[in-house]
């Protein structure tokens, strides 16, 4: 492996590269015209040994500085100065020359300027000689940056009235305060002082000195966007201020970003007693599992962001693999650990690194390969941003960029491959490794814990429950139990589900249940079968097993039935399948198989296998839900298409061979008639059979006819509603139909007719702009649908109905809602709820049906839609009814996956709304945001 820190040779004269503005580069060009505008001073330099090296270094890898020797010629005799390649003054030292340099300079700022570039390349000629290593560059360039500070402070505060002003500490953040500054990093600061009134000026007088435009270029640019409210927030503010912004409003990655706080300049002790009075934010007793998921989230978008622009395989900072993977991990292991380990708090990476190895949190040869990796890849990143002085982290795309990158980082050419293939090769390698470590980082000494390994673990028993606590395995003896089994299981039944455990154990993690996810992981991997399958399906496709993790920690009743159905885990890598949506026909066809051998009584140890499909069925959709494959109105239309498909066969099987059969139709009503349906609705139906005769009276007395309709209905109920095996299929409700309990099962479309023109009542009416026919026959389910829309969509619309529906509306309000239940937060009949929606479409729908035919339809989103359209509702209006509608719909649904007992209602439990929220991706403060967005929402709606 090449050394990326390796010394240069002369093979680099001939490397070529372009600078900033398009001129074409070569270092033997820019010492021709280093030649020509400083002729002696370049000649006397090449003439010396170490002249010529330290300047064919700097003209080899930075454009930038080549530059600013043309512009200063004098420079360029330094380099054959011993004191040049010999090691910097130490920080106080620094600190000490910049003040005087202020103080005794007519020109503060300028000279600031100068003296800050040849700091900077005495400490540019060490690193490319191999000189200094990169802990050495990194601390030398954050020490000459905290003295740069100090010194336009001492400026700032001079330039004040009076020359004095309130003292002002900066608190260095970020790669500053961790002394790992990059060549072009900006300098993250925070700003305190005891009266921010007092020192506002200060702190703009201090950003203009360093970060100015001027001829001689910038001190540094200066960064305080990691203030609190950011860019919009105070520049300067008092301690108290702080912490109290800290106590209330600080997201997770604010307290993470702590970590590397340090008083750097100005008034020191205020410093320190910042950074003493922030230590309980970013180091708790107990790190919350929902900060980590914030902050994990937060990565997450990130690497999606580079993803996204396509620089995955060239960012070498935000990507898979790099210093980001590092950082972040090393960050998360001391918030997890440092309340209880003073020594693993280090703000510098590789010093972390090595605390966390040697106390235990992490394996050593993991920590020896991560420090490696952050030295070679920190390395690449200085030698990007040298050619510049830009922040630049990603590769460049041009081959001869490329090329130049390779030789300036030691790569050479040769039979087997150029210098950028060996470079690209070396890259890739690396960033895997990192990537691999990353992603089992914090769970393999979990599972060396609990292993029962004769080697001993590399954390104790009380690390490892903290880890397990902090990553949100609350029960950490159900998790240690389960961690056992598996640990002593897979490892004798499959190597690869032993290395893929930890990722398993990560995905899990970001679960609303992850002691759930990991008990039914438990349960899949004690049965052979299944833990084979798993294997084969796992090795295929990763993406398989995160979506496996994501369901079982979400939902015990579907990780229940993929216990019981297997072959899901398959489905779970078949993206084609998984988005698809399976059709009325496949669902009906499917359905009349499993019915083929009912007999006519429906006995329930013969429908069975109908109970089994349905099981199957219902899995499938909550799978896709889960997995995000479907959103909640493809769900409700899947539950729908389902129920119809086994309502349509089951009547099919009931009237076949029934000689002189009346023709009857089914009509869906309520949810199943606008196709939204549920998990656990009920499907609403009503029975129309055709008219025998012309005389209505007749018809609805005629026992022959009805009776045959009802002994037909009452097997159909038996067939889809009795419990068998497999739990119950449908529950069908037949209690909309007129006179409701009382009434017959079954009318006749005469006596339907009939009814409505004397007897039905408005919330008949409001009912049947859900009816929808769903089996049985189709002419007479038409003939129905077109019979009741004459009643229902009437014009003018009669006042009568309108004082009626807000009466109904009063009393549901009233007399509906359970005993105990808090109306603002009742999903179904609360203010604003799903009932409420309705309500509101449906008398609009009534209002202007009967002069706009399109309203004549069942569904409830298609029906604000058209309002919109029509005009009838605004365009907020609309937005915010179908965003309700819709976000409650899932709410709804998504608590009945995850079991939630009252599944019409917001939990009251903090840690099950928690759960509930962080199923709907809610991960900041996930119980308040949600009831806060529920609250939100509802309240426009009602």
């Amino acid at each position: 492996m090449v050394d990326l820190c390796g010394a240069l040779s002369a093979q680099t004269l001939s490397i070529d590269t372009m600078s900033p503005d398009g001129e074409r580069f070569t270092p033997t060009h820019a010492l021709e015209q280093l030649s020509h505008s400083a002729p002696e001073e370049t000649a006397e330099v090449l003439a010396d040994e170490q002249g010529r090296q330290s300047l064919t270094a700097i003209t080899t890898a930075s454009h930038a500085f080549t530059a600013w020797l043309r512009s200063h010629p004098a420079e360029i005799l330094k380099l054959k100065d011993p004191e040049t390649i010999g090691p910097l003054p130490d920080r106080s030292n620094l600190i000490a020359q910049a003040l005087t340099l202020v103080t005794e300079s007519s020109s503060p700022s300028a000279d600031l300027r100068i003296w800050r570039h040849q700091m900077m390349l005495r400490i540019t000629v060490r690193d490319l000689l191999a000189l200094a290593s990169l802990q050495e560059v990194g601390s030398n360039l954050s020490n000459l940056a905290d003295a740069c500070l100090n010194a336009a402070l001492a400026i700032a505060v001079g330039e004040a009235p009076g020359g004095t002003d309130e003292p002002l500490a900066v608190i260095a953040m970020g790669k500053l305060g961790g002394q790992e500054l990059n060549y072009a990093s900006d300098v993250d600061v925070l700003l305190v002082s005891p009266n921010e009134n007092h020192s506002a000026t200060t702190a703009r007088r201090l950003l203009e000195v360093m970060s100015a435009p001027h001829q001689e270029g910038l001190v540094w640019l200066v960064d305080t966007n990691l203030r609190p409210e950011g860019r919009s927030g105070a520049l300067v503010r008092s301690l108290d201020s702080y912490l109290a912004y800290y106590k209330r409003w600080a997201d997770a990655w604010e307290y993470q970003a702590l970590i590397k706080r340090r008083a750097c300049a100005g008034n020191i002790p205020l410093g320190r007693e910042f950074c003493a009075a922030t230590r309980e934010f970013v180091y708790p007793q107990s790190m919350h599992p929902e900060a980590l998921e914030e902050l994990r989230s937060m990565k997450g978008r990130a690497e999606a962001q580079v993803e996204a622009a396509g620089l995955s395989d060239r960012e070498i900072k935000l990507g898979p693999g790099g210093i980001r993977d590092i950082e972040f991990a090393v960050q998360l292991l001391q918030l997890v650990h440092g309340s209880h380990d003073l020594e693993i708090r280090s703000a510098n990476t590789l010093k972390a690194l090595e605390a966390l190895a040697r106390n235990g949190y992490i394996d050593v040869v993991d920590c020896d390969v991560l420090s490696h990796t952050y030295i070679k890849l920190r390395t690449l990143e200085h030698r990007l941003q040298l050619a510049n002085l830009n922040q630049v982290h990603a590769l460049p795309t041009s081959p001869k960029k490329l090329d130049h990158l390779a030789h300036v980082l030691g790569f050479r050419s040769d039979p087997r491959a150029s210098a950028t293939e060996h470079f690209m090769r070396d890259l890739k390698g690396t960033l895997n490794t990192v990537r691999g470590i990353h992603e089992r980082l914090f769970y393999r000494p979990l599972l060396e814990a609990f292993s029962g390994a004769t080697l001993a673990p590399t954390l104790s028993a009380s690390a490892a429950t903290e880890r397990l606590r902090a990553f949100g395995f609350s029960d950490a003896a159900a998790t240690q139990r389960a961690l056992r089994e598996l640990t002593s299981g897979l490892s004798r039944r499959s190597k690869l589900m032993e290395a893929t455990l930890p990722l398993l154990l990560e995905w899990l993690s970001g679960t609303p249940d992850p002691n759930l996810g990991l008990l039914i992981l438990e349960r899949l991997s004690a049965n052979k079968h299944k833990a084979d399958l798993m294997t084969s399906v796992f090795r295929e496709s990763p993406l398989a097993a995160r979506r496996l993790c994501a369901i079982i920690g979400t939902s015990r009743e579907v990780a229940d039935n993929i216990e019981r159905f297997p072959e899901f885990i398959k489905l779970l890598e078949n993206d084609s399948e998984l988005t698809r949506a399976r059709s009325f026909d496949e669902l009906y066809e499917s359905s009349r198989r499993q019915l083929a051998r009912v007999p006519e009584d429906g006995a329930k140890d013969k429908i069975d296998p109908l109970r089994r499909f349905i099981q199957r069925e219902r899995t499938r959709i909550a799978i896709r839900d889960l997995t995000g494959c479907a959103d909640v109105s493809d769900v409700g239309q899947e539950l729908s298409r389902l129920a119809q498909a086994c309502l349509a066969a089951a009547f099919d099987v009931v009237t076949a061979g029934v000689e002189d059969l009346t023709p009857v139709a089914l009509i869906a009503m309520g949810r199943f008639g606008s196709q939204e349906l549920a998990y656990l609705s009920d499907l609403d139906l009503v029975v129309v059979y055709e008219d025998a005769t012309s005389d209505s009276a007749q018809l609805d007395t005629a026992a022959d006819p009805l009776a045959q309709v009802v002994r037909r209905i009452e097997q159909l109920i038996a067939i889809l509603s009795e419990p068998s095996t497999f739990g119950e299929g449908f529950r069908l409700d037949f209690n909309l139909r007129p006179e409701g309990k009382s009434g017959a099962l079954a009318r006749s479309l005469r006596g339907y007719v009939h009814y409505w023109a004397r007897w039905a009542e408005t919330w008949e009416f409001q009912s049947l702009t859900r009816a929808r026919p769903v089996a049985g026959d189709a002419d007479l389910g038409s003939a129905f649908i077109a019979a009741a829309h004459k009643h229902v969509y009437i014009d003018p619309f009669p006042d009568r109905r309108l004082l009626d529906i807000r009466t109904m509306k009063a009393r549901i309000d009233k007399e509906r809602l359970p005993r105990g239940s808090d109306p603002a937060f009742h999903v179904k009949l609360g203010r604003g709820g799903l009932v409420a929606i309705e309500f509101a479409v449906q008398l609009l729908q009534l209002r202007h049906g009967s002069t706009i035919p399109a309203l004549q339809q069942p569904e409830t989103t298609t029906a604000i839609r058209t309002l919109h359209a029509e005009n009838i509702l605004s365009g907020e209006q609309a937005s915010q009814l179908e965003e309700a509608y819709l976000f409650l719909s899932a709410l709804r649904n998504r608590m009945t996956l995850m079991g939630i007992r009252r599944s019409d209602e917001l939990p009251q439990n903090f840690a099950v709304l928690s759960k509930l929220a962080r199923s709907l991706g809610i991960i900041r403060n996930p119980a308040p945001t949600l009831r806060e967005h529920y609250r939100r929402l509802t309240r426009r709606t009602s």
